[in-house]
């Protein structure tokens, strides 16, 4: 479907009420979507939840499966929002001669932007969690996947597989990088996708701002230090040639003792 059949509008003068239908509608089919699944939600019950009629909906997005590309486009659009900034700054450091510890911190900004967006209140719904987790079976239509792996999930993954590479050495493509990513990533999807079982274990409520500073501070300080270690394997796997040219932390003396050893069995 092509953008100008999804974003029609009423003639001269219904602009700004043609957009606030067509989002409602949308924010009505992202709950609909999320409590019933494709198959299971029908225009007839979106159109109740936007308190429209029917037939707005084929006006402005044709079919249900037009309702659904949408909603997968406004949510990608509103997550690129926030990502983008520390993709383009991520792009950015690795686009220099950037030591470790820049890269690492590069990774940390993503990470954190990632943990805003999953427990901002206004994103982080049970109805857009609930979505999500719909697509993620495999069970609905590819179309939300497909705009949300070509819009926000693919630049993510591969400036974050990039930056793990500098890190420790290895190719952006290796299974071992990748696996160590969806690892690091791994750690804040938990209680995005699994808030019942999260906040029972924990005794919360919900999270809050306090709560996910917490969590992000946690997250930050494990991801530190598995990027640190994974940085010292693959430094100490280097010819002293190539180890003697890799930047060291200099608040990080195990590192320099890493490259020391590593120097010493090089030359026995």
């Amino acid at each position: 479907m092509n953008d100008t059949k999804r974003l029609r509008r009423p003639p001269a003068g219904g602009y700004v009420r043609g957009d606030e239908t067509r989002l409602r509608i949308i924010e009505a089919a992202i709950e609909s979507f999320g409590e019933h699944g494709f198959e299971g939600a029908s225009t007839r019950d979106i159109a109740s939840r936007a308190g429209v009629n029917a037939p707005a909906l084929q006006y402005y997005f044709e079919n249900k499966e037009g309702v659904y590309r949408a909603c997968a486009e406004y949510l990608a659009d509103s997550s690129w929002v926030s990502l983008e900034p520390v993709v383009t700054h991520a792009a950015e450091v690795l686009s220099r001669d950037s030591d470790i510890p820049e890269l690492i911190d590069a990774f940390i900004r993503i990470q954190e932007a990632i943990a805003d967006r999953m427990f901002e209140k206004a994103c982080g719904t049970s109805n857009q969690r609930l979505f999500f987790t719909r697509e993620q079976t495999g069970h609905e239509p590819t179309i939300a996947s497909d705009i949300m792996t070509r819009r926000v999930r693919q630049p993510l993954n591969d400036v974050g597989s990039r930056l793990i590479a500098r890190i420790t050495g290895a190719k952006p493509d290796d299974e071992l990088t990748l696996i160590r990513l969806l690892s690091l990533h791994g750690q804040l999807l938990m209680f995005h996708v699994a808030p019942r079982t999260t906040l029972a274990l924990l005794g919360w409520k919900e999270i809050d701002t306090e709560k996910g500073n917490l969590l992000k501070a946690t997250v930050r300080t494990q991801t530190h230090i598995l990027l640190e270690q994974w940085s010292r394997e693959g430094l100490a796997k280097k010819p002293e040639s190539i180890a003697r040219k890799r930047p060291v932390a200099k608040s990080a003396p195990r590192k320099r003792a890493v490259l020391n050893g590593a120097k010493a069995a090089a030359k026995k």
